[in-house]
């Protein structure tokens, strides 16, 4: 399994877990509250759905909506398909959450960790966000040094790039450093004091600690298949 499916498989699993969906909501979930997966393709959706079944992590269950309940008998298709987690689904996403090797913070999977942060205890937070901070301290360190041999060779414009980038590795370690504070001061995002895993705002509409990035710019059309 590439690590590109195993952080889709992580993230529906985390999805599902707050609640049941059809595939075509666990779809824009993960477009638009999961910046992470907007450019991903929805053809590798269903993929990672039928092996998540087949592993016993989901069940198909029909849809029981109203507008399900109607559209059955007016369009003749079946009413679309909800996928639950099963006990072992809970299970096993809840073993990958407390995972805190160098996969959890590498540039690939960070930001899929992060937005399930209100679901993880607070050691593996502080682990992951300190190897995350590690990482990037290392890689600051190495631009620098690659900027300091290079400077005379480049052009203004390339030379612009590098200082942009070198500026975004700073501004997001100087962004960890604040959240590691909190997290020793034992606050949440929001402040308070909490001694168990960060409180999702429900307030705002975020998921799993990260803020919902608005709705899909595309148009919603009406999902045909039964997912």
């Amino acid at each position: 399994m590439s690590r590109r499916s195993g952080i889709l498989e992580f993230a529906v699993l985390g999805l599902l877990r707050e609640s049941p969906m059809h595939g075509y909501e666990l779809r824009k979930r993960l477009n638009t509250s999961l910046g992470v997966f907007r450019a991903f393709s929805y053809g590798t959706l269903y993929p990672c759905l039928k092996t998540l079944l087949a592993n016993g992590w989901l069940i198909e269950e029909p849809g029981n909506t109203s507008e399900d309940a109607l559209a059955a008998p007016l369009t003749g298709r079946r009413a679309k398909i909800v996928y639950r987690l099963t006990a072992e689904g809970k299970e096993h996403f809840e073993q990958l959450l407390s995972q805190t090797g160098p996969d959890a913070y590498e540039d690939e999977t960070f930001a899929a960790r992060f937005a399930f942060f209100g679901q993880t205890s607070r050691d593996v937070r502080m682990r992951v966000l300190e190897g995350r901070r590690s990482r990037l301290e290392e890689r600051l360190e190495k631009m620098r040094a690659s900027l300091a041999r290079t400077r005379e060779r480049l052009d203004d414009y390339t030379l612009e790039l590098q200082r942009h980038g070198m500026e975004s590795v700073e501004r997001e370690v100087r962004w960890l450093n604040e959240l590691i504070e909190s997290e020793r001061a034992g606050r949440d995002l929001k402040g308070s004091a909490t001694g168990g895993p960060a409180q999702q705002d429900t307030t705002s509409g975020t998921t799993g600690g990260l803020p919902r990035t608005g709705d899909d710019p595309r148009p919603d059309t009406p999902d045909d298949t039964a997912t």
